[in-house]
């Protein structure tokens, strides 16, 4: 029953790391023409770092995993990261944030590669909502068996 209720924490944690990982795309679409923030230049798009951590609850679990596979692993958001490139250059002379040449740098959002993460996002929380349906359904199994 503990690895189920494990299966259940794992997948918690992967919708909580798709939750903010929405956020971001969402709030990337939103300042898509962001041209001044107050760090100065126009909006850098974001990112979520994911990482696999241990699920290990106390020394002696970590200790006989180590012995024995590895065991299962959360997923957590280790950091949020400002995307290098380059935002395109556009001619607009009359716009407030134009350089001497005329030239106004956009922020580095794709709607195309937005929509694309966020379509793989929906996915990837869908498969966790069906990971943990899917588990709630074999413990509720499970006590079944044990009233019988």
């Amino acid at each position: 029953m503990s690895s189920m209720f494990d299966a259940l924490k794992i997948s918690s944690s992967g919708l909580s790391a798709q939750r903010l990982r929405l956020k971001l795309i969402s709030s990337n679409i939103a300042n898509v023409n962001t041209t001044r923030t107050p760090n100065g230049g126009p909006y850098r798009r974001k990112e979520a770092v994911f990482a696999a951590m241990p699920t290990h609850e106390s020394f002696e679990e970590a200790l006989r995993k180590t012995h024995e596979d590895e065991g299962g692993r959360d997923v957590r958001v280790v950091g949020v990261v400002e995307d290098p490139r380059a935002g395109k250059m556009k001619y607009d002379p009359s716009h407030p944030d134009a350089n001497e040449e005329g030239y106004v740098e956009l922020p580095n959002v794709s709607m195309v590669e937005e929509m694309a993460n966020l379509m793989v996002a929906r996915r990837s929380f869908e498969a966790n909502v069906a990971a943990i349906n899917a588990t709630k359904q074999l413990i509720t199994q499970s006590l079944e068996i044990g009233r019988s």
